[in-house]
């Protein structure tokens, strides 16, 4: 890599300017009035003008002192804040006319910060946004320079500075009095920034391995310690910034999974799993794979030892089912299995039925279950009719036997991550927030009850004397679920005290918290119970809810063209006559009839966690022209296709076969 002294000569020679001598008196300028008023000054002169300007900005920028104050005010109010539009104002006038002063003054600043010969002191941690905040850093040969020292610097500093960056950021953020969206634009750019060098770096510069790598590293720890969690602030109050915009890909692909794992196990080394914020949902769930496969080759060679030493010991999880009493039999069969045995993997056989478990059984199974458990006259859970969303029945009376199953659902839903099987369920997110032990808020009501959740915004936002308006008290009454309404108070005494402009805010927050915790506590107990008898000291914790959810329910996009690339054929290849009319018929059909489709061929219609380009899909000749209908091995992901003589005939052969896909035309 060419060094950064170097770098900056190239560039400043390119563009044709002497290299600045930062060695000259201030010249004058000490708030930002006074900055705008020179600039103006200078902007409208002569050469010589023009060059006081570029000695004012070598001055200003490359020294602690002159940022702060200009760009950092002292009044108690704004106290260590910025002023964005200050910033860009000032940037839009002389970037251009002095641009390579900018630069060389960035430099000559953030070395010394690296070198502490200047020191950020109390209120001045702010002049890091300013830094941010250039736009010169849009051109990647800039960028390059910098961003290295800047990165640095993040990943350096102490507790108390990054605190206190949190802070100047945040309230800089909303100081700007502007629209949510603005405000995001702001703080996007931030990211982008980090995110590109980092980028730009690893495809053109990087040599070794990533984990290793000076600026890999601190560019990592510079987006944790100082956006990605002002994000997840500021995201509870605003749209600020989607979590994924924080992936990247250059680091995916250049992540080695298999040793990046054992690092963070270990916590021997930096590990890419301690920053799970910059991987994908999809490299996450190869993460969670890898466990899996180290747990379960353990357990076999565990199982085989004890074999050799105290007699037969299985070295799978194996399970006989009735089909006609699928929940009862897993329940039975699961009660009293140790963790290690839950660890293994899983064998499914129906009682009666002929077949090797490799992997279509396993996703029957879960099929039937779901089906079973989340059935109106099972009882478990109660369905959202607007929303469709699951969530746990508020039986009072639930018992003993009753908890024994969301148990067993709790472990079956955890089998189904660890055996790499997507479910069919539609839990909301406050589900996946709970098992992560993540708070629940206003916002998941929002989104299992809508109707409620407007109501509830509407007393928040209410202007006028709540407690005439709304004539409520700290009691509800809510559904049992069994067709019984009862009141149930959410504090002391809560049916005689009034809701009021005062206190409405604690009763929606006691309104969220019954709901989704005190009403559920015993049945949800017993489900996380099962659940973790799976998954404790597992690679979940890297895990969003949103992640999670898909980690469960697979993705919810549908892109056949991303499945169409990642297609392998046997016996034909991609340019075959009947290969282009079979794709012509797929990307013709609806979205219900494509998910028919994947059920028929894979047994799943759930699209897998990264899409369907992670879909190891493959297509077989089954003979030549004929009038049978295709079939498929769900096991291995494999539809068996005759070389149809047109298009049409294609298309009816296929969509009968889909059409009764339930009635034995796919292959275990």
């Amino acid at each position: 890599m060419q060094s950064d002294h170097s770098a900056l000569v190239d560039y400043i020679t390119a563009n044709g300017e002497a290299a600045p001598d930062l060695g000259v008196e201030n010249q004058g300028a000490s708030t930002f009035k006074d900055f705008k008023t020179l600039v103006t000054e200078c902007l409208q002169g002569d050469l010589t003008d023009n060059l006081r300007l570029r000695t004012v900005v070598r001055e200003t920028f490359s020294n602690v002192d002159g940022i702060a104050s200009i760009f950092i005010p002292v009044d108690p109010v704004h106290a260590g804040l910025v002023d964005f539009a200050d910033i860009q104002e000032w940037y839009r006038k002389v970037a251009d006319e002095t641009s390579t002063s900018l630069v060389a003054a960035a430099v000559t600043l953030l070395d010394h910060l690296r070198q502490g010969i200047q020191i950020l002191g109390p209120g001045q941690i702010g002049i890091l946004l300013v830094c941010l905040e250039n736009p010169l850093l849009l051109d990647p040969d800039i960028l390059m320079i910098i961003m290295p020292k800047l990165t640095h610097i993040f990943a350096t500093l102490t507790p108390l500075q990054a605190t206190d960056f949190k802070r100047v950021l945040r309230g800089s953020l909303l100081r700007m009095n502007a629209k949510p969206e603005e405000i995001a634009h702001t703080f996007r750019q931030m990211v982008d920034i980090i995110e590109q060098a980092i980028t730009s770096y690893i495809l053109s510069e990087m040599e070794g391995p990533i984990n290793r790598d000076p600026f890999v590293v601190a560019g990592t720890q510079a987006l944790l310690i100082s956006v990605s969690p002002v994000a997840d602030d500021l995201n509870e109050e605003m749209r600020l910034i989607p979590y994924y915009e924080f992936y990247n890909e250059a680091i995916e692909n250049a992540i080695e999974i298999k040793e990046d794992y054992p690092r963070w196990k270990t916590k021997e080394g930096f590990s890419f799993c301690s920053f799970s914020f910059v991987l994908s949902t999809g490299i996450k769930g190869d993460i969670l794979k890898i466990e899996s496969m180290i747990q379960m080759r353990h357990e076999l060679q565990d199982a085989f030892f004890r074999a050799m030493f105290i007699g037969v010991n299985s070295p799978y999880l194996l399970l006989e089912v009735r089909r006609d009493h699928v929940i009862r039999d897993a329940l039975y069969q699961l009660q009293g299995k140790k963790s290690h045995d839950l660890k293994k993997q899983l064998r499914v056989t129906f009682v009666g039925e002929e077949g090797i478990d490799e992997g279509g059984v396993q996703k029957e199974f879960f099929q039937l279950i779901v089906r079973d458990m989340f059935s109106a006259t099972y009882g478990m859970f109660v369905s959202q009719p607007d929303t469709r969303l699951c969530w746990f029945t508020r039986d009072p009376s639930c018992d003993a036997a009753m908890l024994e199953e969301y148990t067993l659902i709790g472990r079956l839903i955890a089998l189904a991550i660890y055996n790499g099987v997507i479910l069919d369920i539609q839990f909301p997110t406050a589900l996946y927030r709970k098992l992560l032990g993540e708070r629940v808020d206003l916002s998941d009501i929002d989104e299992l009850d809508p109707i409620l959740g407007r109501g509830l915004h509407l007393l928040l936002s209410f202007d006028g004397n709540v407690e005439e308006a709304f004539e409520r008290t700290f009691e509800i009454d809510i559904d049992t679920n069994l067709g019984e309404r009862v009141s149930c108070e959410l504090c002391e005494n809560g049916a005689n005290i009034n809701v009021t402009s005062a206190n409405r805010e604690e009763f929606v927050n006691r309104y969220v918290d019954f709901l989704f915790n005190q009403s559920v506590k015993r049945q949800f107990d017993a489900f996380f119970e099962g659940f973790n008898s799976v998954m404790s000291d597992s690679a979940l914790e890297i895990f969003r809810p949103e992640e999670l959810q898909e980690l469960i329910c697979g993705s919810p996009t549908l892109d056949f063209q991303a499945l169409e690339s990642a297609t392998q054929y046997d016996g034909y290849h991609k340019d075959t006559e009947v290969i282009k009319y079979f794709w012509n018929v797929v990307h013709s059909l609806t979205d219900a009839e494509k998910k028919l489709l994947l059920f028929f061929t894979t047994g799943s219609d759930r699209v897998p966690v990264g899409g369907l380009s992670k879909l190891q899909f493959v297509i077989a000749r089954n003979g030549g022209d004929s009038d049978r209908l295709p079939t498929s091995h769900t096991c291995f992901n494999v539809l068996l296709l005759n070389e149809y003589s047109s298009e049409e005939k294609l298309r009816d052969r296929l969509m009968k076969a889909i059409a009764n896909s339930d009635c034995g035309f796919f292959l275990n």
